[in-house]
């Protein structure tokens, strides 16, 4: 496959309603697609990174910019889309970028051999159970309406973010509004290890999980959290690489691990963080950045490997986006059907991509 260059493009996609976790509120996100061009076929990608440097030192600002000045040149003689880790590798850190491309070059790739990528990746499953993420609400009426409301259209399990102030008694209210639901918590590194005992008053509440409570450079605290509370800990924002997780398991600092292919460099080195937790008998489930059906496809194929067990962030589109940018991702009972076209297995809408479009850029090889 010989690529020819690369499309950045920005779009504003509203949010149905605002997003509140512990690194603040979003209404809107600022998304960077690339679209990756060959001779062959072309592909697309989605950089998750946020508009400021919150949930991670990333931002979409600066990925556009590495992209531009330093990815895309170095790509110029790869032909595959497990060349573009070794051709990026010299660059440090920006692995939202880094998956964004790679994904792009995955997908043409794949489109032009014909191959899903759902298969590329070893999924055993035709359908994925889907989870859903609830932000931090203004009250607890309004937080019961709201998990009340995704119950009803089918949603597996219920994830509420949470921080100091707003974790015990949400968490508390859910368990006896709603019963024996699935239910977990995520930190979002909200906590230090001086909240052990207080998140110690989660554990009568059955959850599934309580994810990243820490620090994301504290596998040591976590390892001495999970000494002191019995509900699972998951890892997120400290897992980074398959490596990360090879060193979080020994040092017993995770139950369980959240895979975030835009977090971790893309989608390749995702299947290597899944086969390392499997070999350590670690469940894994796929998380979400709020992404657009570009992503939402991809980590939907991502979710129907085998150590997968747990439903992940995959929720449908209308859960964020009132007009997605792509066909519409819709619950069957709860499932989201994998998709079996080739490449990611999905493409964008021409006139729906293009009412929210802000800028584009052509870069060529």
């Amino acid at each position: 496959m010989k690529l020819t260059g690369f499309e950045l493009r920005r779009i504003s996609m509203p949010l149905v309603s605002p997003f509140r976790t512990s690194f603040g509120t979003e209404t809107t996100r600022d998304v960077l697609l690339v679209r990756a061009v060959s001779t062959e076929a072309e592909g697309w990608g989605e950089c998750v990174a946020m508009s400021g440097p919150l949930y991670s030192s990333e931002y979409v600002d600066a990925a556009a910019d590495v992209l531009r000045r330093f990815f895309v040149p170095a790509l110029a003689s790869v032909d595959s889309a497990v060349g573009v880790g070794p051709a990026l590798s010299r660059f440090h850190g920006h692995r939202m970028a880094k998956a964004a491309v790679e994904t792009a070059v995955l997908d043409a790739e794949l489109r032009a051999e014909n191959r899903p990528l759902a298969r590329e990746l070893g999924a055993v499953k035709d359908r994925v159970p889907c989870g859903v993420s609830v932000g931090i609400m203004d009250s607890i009426g309004e937080l019961l309406d709201a998990v009340g409301g995704y119950l009803e259209q089918g949603y597996k399990r219920i994830k509420l973010k949470i921080q100091p102030g707003w974790d015990i008694e949400p968490v508390r209210a859910v368990r006896e509004q709603f019963g024996d639901i699935l239910l977990q918590v995520d930190a979002n590194t909200a906590y230090t290890l001086a909240d052990a005992r207080h998140l110690a008053r989660l554990d009568p509440f059955d959850l599934l999980l309580i994810e990243q409570p820490l620090d994301e450079e504290d596998v040591l605290g976590h390892a001495d959290l999970a000494q002191q509370i019995s509900t699972p800990v998951c890892l997120d924002e400290s897992i980074t690489s398959a490596r990360a997780a090879a060193a979080a398991i020994r040092l017993r600092a995770c139950a369980i691990v959240n895979i975030k292919p835009g977090r971790v460099g893309g989608y390749l080195e995702a299947r290597r963080i899944h086969d390392v937790c499997v070999a350590n008998d670690i469940p894994v489930w796929c998380g979400g950045m709020l992404e657009t059906g570009i992503g939402r496809a991809a980590n939907v194929a991502l979710a129907a490997l085998p150590g997968c067990t747990l439903p992940g962030d995959t929720s449908a589109s209308d859960r964020y986006y009132r007009t997605d940018i792509t066909p519409p991702f819709t619950l069957d009972n709860g499932y989201l059907p994998v998709p079996t076209s080739p490449g990611i297995g999905i493409e964008p809408l021409e006139a729906e991509l293009a009412a929210v479009t802000t800028a584009t850029e052509w870069l060529p090889l």
